[in-house]
């Protein structure tokens, strides 16, 4: 899965391990799971069902939303010991950049708080050439040369808000033609996002981009979040300027920090507009703990056996596929992905639907919202469902549990979906003014809903546009629409579930990732007036 694709598996985002405590693939069988409480006491059980927070057998993969990855033990040791010690930050900032050039082989190196704070401090970097003048005004760019930033289409996406939030202009693009013709003085950066790069062949390659922007001297940044570390790494080989990665992904280093590896200029740059500088960046703080935790990371990665996790990986999923093979109808296969973001081995479990009387999204569901809580992905397509297991982040014992519950869950006995086709009594074709309430303010929208028989079509206006509304009315009291706020690289989708009472619709917004609003929807008596419409017969007369 690419990352760019995380957003689309948040509802299949369970938790889990009540049985046991979760143990670092890497974990010491002497460690205990034992924390204090608030007022001193020792408690035997997980940390998170303190505060009511079940935790998560994770076969889902490095999402940040379930916590990234498993820290190993080296990473752990070396931020408790960065933690007893002062130092001074740019002379911090030099060793770790120093040390991790020469694990890497790239010329510099730098720890961000993350990947997307890795891009946003290279934005800075390239916008101001590092003059601190300038740094201060941003994200007031009057005055400035480099105000633009070059995307390819391919590359839009949610994350590149951390390149928006410098000031820039973004010039997207289709073809490399329309790349190499919107490069001009104004143009502070290219960026690509590895998914969409990593392939020669492709128009928006590493390679082909790299040409044009050394040919115009524009930096290439190469955002590889989710990728594996790659040592010498392909995308500096391949003419990037700069390459992110995500500290906690992949290279299981700590969660709150990014990797960026380049040009030392740049990323010198970026240094200073990073904490604990004052700028544009100083909100994106990385501590000593999480430098020297990073640096151990790579440090870890260049010595683990990257073969032998492999091969353990797909043991689970062995495990886990013998299981439920031996439920009549059910069928397995592993895939091994080569690409370099998202890399360890998935099972796909596969069945059909109409025989089980259920589909992989909503197997995934029971498994997410039940104990002991595992996360899986769900997908129905072209007559046959299935749920999907990523092992990259399983630990020792977790394939035995998750078989057992993925086999108890499959073999539950489910009765054949009644479809009954019920005409509801109520209309609610019309215009709705609709207050939504978020968190800490309240939005006035307009629902225009035309009704067919039990089916909603229409349109939804939110704050700043109108798009298309869909919905199904379920029963004289019930009702669901849909509609989704599309802008380039990013979308919100808003779910409505009203309750119908009269002229009077009220509920709740289901809003993906930014959780969920309530709403009430009133009937109004707005209509558009028929007003006769006159064609002249020509260009006007008069001005």
């Amino acid at each position: 899965m690419k990352r760019r694709n995380i957003i689309k598996g948040f509802t299949m985002l369970p938790l889990a391990g009540v049985l046991a405590p979760v143990k670092s693939l890497f974990a010491s069988p002497a460690e205990k799971n034992i924390f204090f409480t608030p007022t001193g006491d020792p408690v035997n059980t997980n940390i998170f069902q303190s505060i009511g927070v079940e935790p998560i057998i994770n076969c889902r993969g490095t999402f940040t939303i379930i916590g990234g990855s498993i820290e190993r033990p080296e990473v752990r040791a070396a931020m408790e010991a960065a933690s007893k010690n002062f130092i001074q930050y740019d002379e911090l900032g030099d060793g770790v950049g120093k040390r991790l050039a020469e694990l890497t082989g790239a010329e510099w190196a730098m720890v961000s708080s993350g990947c997307a704070a890795g891009m946003k401090h290279i934005t800075a970097a390239c916008v101001t050439g590092g003059n601190p003048e300038k740094l201060i005004r941003i994200p007031n760019l009057e005055g400035f040369d480099k105000t633009e930033v070059v995307i390819p289409t391919p590359s839009r996406n949610v994350y590149d808000h951390a390149i928006r939030n410098i000031g820039v202009k973004i010039i997207q693009v289709d073809t490399p033609e329309d790349l190499e013709r919107a490069l001009n003085d104004r143009t502070a950066m290219v960026y690509l996002m590895a998914d969409e790069a990593t392939e020669p062949g492709r128009p928006f390659s590493v390679e082909n981009v790299a040409k044009i922007t050394k040919a115009h001297k524009v930096p290439l940044l190469v955002d590889a979040a989710a990728e594996v570390l790659t040592i010498p790494n392909i995308h500096l080989q391949h003419g990037a300027d700069v390459v992110v990665y995500s500290g906690g992904k992949a290279i299981c280093g700590p969660q709150c920090a990014g990797l960026v590896l380049g040009r030392k200029d740049i990323l010198m740059s970026a240094w200073q507009a990073s904490s604990p500088h004052h700028g544009p960046c100083r909100d994106n703080k990385v501590g000593r703990e999480e430098m020297m935790g990073m640096l151990a990371a790579v440090e870890a990665w260049t010595k683990r056996d990257h073969p032998a996790e492999w091969k353990t990986w797909l043991s689970y999923l062995d495990t886990i596929s013998k299981k439920v093979s031996a439920i009549d109808g059910i069928t397995t296969s592993v895939f091994e992905p080569t690409a370099l973001s998202n890399k360890s081995p998935v099972l796909n479990i596969y069945w059909d639907p109409a025989k089980f009387n259920v589909t992989g999204e909503e197997i995934a569901e029971e498994l997410g919202r039940n104990k002991p809580r595992v996360a899986v992905g769900g997908e129905t397509k072209e007559g046959k469902t299935s749920i999907n297991i990523t092992t990259g982040q399983m630990q020792p014992g977790n394939d035995k549990i998750v078989a057992e519950r993925v086999y108890e869950v499959l073999t539950k006995k489910r009765e054949p979906k009644v479809t009954t086709m019920v005409m509801p009594n109520v209309n609610l074709t019309g215009s709705w003014d609709t207050a939504v309430q978020f968190f800490s303010s309240t939005g006035n929208h307009m629902l225009f809903i035309e009704q067919d028989g039990k089916w909603i079509k229409g349109s939804h206006k939110g704050e700043f546009t109108v798009r298309e509304l869909t919905g199904e009315i379920e029963s004289d009291t019930s009702v669901k629409m849909r509609s989704v706020d599309r802008h380039p690289a990013d979308s919100v989708t808003f779910i409505f579930s009203g309750t119908i009472s009269g002229d009077t619709i009220a509920g709740s917004i289901y809003m993906g990732e930014y959780r969920t609003a309530t709403f009430t929807a009133k009937r109004t008596s707005y209509k558009i007036q028929p007003k006769e419409i006159k064609v002249p017969g020509g260009p006007p007369l008069a001005t």
